[in-house]
């Protein structure tokens, strides 16, 4: 059984930064892709970011590219949203994935994932 669970979100101000955390279990974690999605109130899930089970690759949104930073300690079982210059449409529950069948990089599609957490609220106001 694969448990993710997301810790970190919370209220901030617009231009603030927040680190997202998601603690997964099973020993095989560095053999999946890791991704991050958000869904907002009223709007679908949304592709974040993703990265390669290596640690190597990274791939965003174009709404987000260049204020997040995905990464991952294979060591801790850990990956990590390190989000940047945040914008009141950035509010949202944040959610990390876990893609174990390595079909295709990137991936983007929430139907690639395999695990999911239960979620983090993070919250920007204006």
């Amino acid at each position: 059984q694969v448990h993710l669970v997301e810790s970190g979100g919370g209220l901030v101000q617009a231009g603030d930064s927040l680190t997202l955390s998601c603690a997964a279990s099973g020993r095989t974690f560095s053999s999946w892709h890791m991704g991050w999605f958000r869904q907002a109130p009223g709007k679908e899930r949304e592709f974040v970011a993703a990265m390669r089970r290596s640690g190597g690759n990274t791939y965003y949104a174009d709404s987000v590219k260049g204020r997040f930073a995905i990464s991952r300690d294979n060591g801790k079982n850990t990956v990590y949203l390190q989000m940047n210059s945040l914008k009141p449409e950035d509010t949202a529950v944040y959610f990390c994935a876990a893609d174990s069948t390595i079909a295709g990089w990137p991936p983007t599609s929430l139907y690639e994932y395999d695990y999911w957490g239960q979620g983090t609220q993070v919250t920007v106001s204006s």
